[in-house]
């Protein structure tokens, strides 16, 4: 059975949360395990930890906790209405959307960074609204 778009863009927005908490995790157990940081004084915005990279990477894993239930809500939802007709042509899109925008987030902070950022999240917005519309019959 191959999974439609619309599910392995759910499946594909998991993972890639759980892959930046993953990084998350291995970046505070290496500092924890040099001793460069005990395992009880990390801040939760990242703000103690040593480097900007430590910084971006909790924020681009926050960022994800706090958008990507309402994307994976209504790919949820068309997938259970069977309206994943609605969903399937710009599942991919919002997925790739996605991780350009944790990945730029990670990288840089430069204004053109920050830009990029915000289209790749202007993206996201645009389709989440799109389908909202369609999955209501508004449209």
């Amino acid at each position: 059975m191959s999974l439609s778009p619309s599910a392995f863009a759910l499946l594909g927005l998991v993972a890639w949360t759980v892959l930046l908490v993953l990084l998350l995790v291995n970046q505070r157990g290496l500092l924890v395990m040099s001793g460069r940081m005990k395992v009880n004084v990390f801040a939760a915005d990242g703000s103690n930890t040593p480097g900007t990279f430590g910084q971006r990477l909790v924020r681009a894993h926050a960022n994800c906790v706090e958008n990507v239930p309402l994307f994976c809500a209504v790919l949820l939802y068309a997938m259970v209405t069977q309206q994943t007709v609605i969903t399937d042509p710009l599942a991919p899109a919002l997925l790739v959307a996605r991780i350009v925008q944790s990945v730029v987030h990670l990288l840089s902070t430069s204004v053109l960074a920050v830009w990029v950022r915000f289209a790749a999240f202007l993206v996201q917005l645009i389709i989440l609204i799109w389908w909202l519309l369609r999955l209501s019959t508004l449209i």
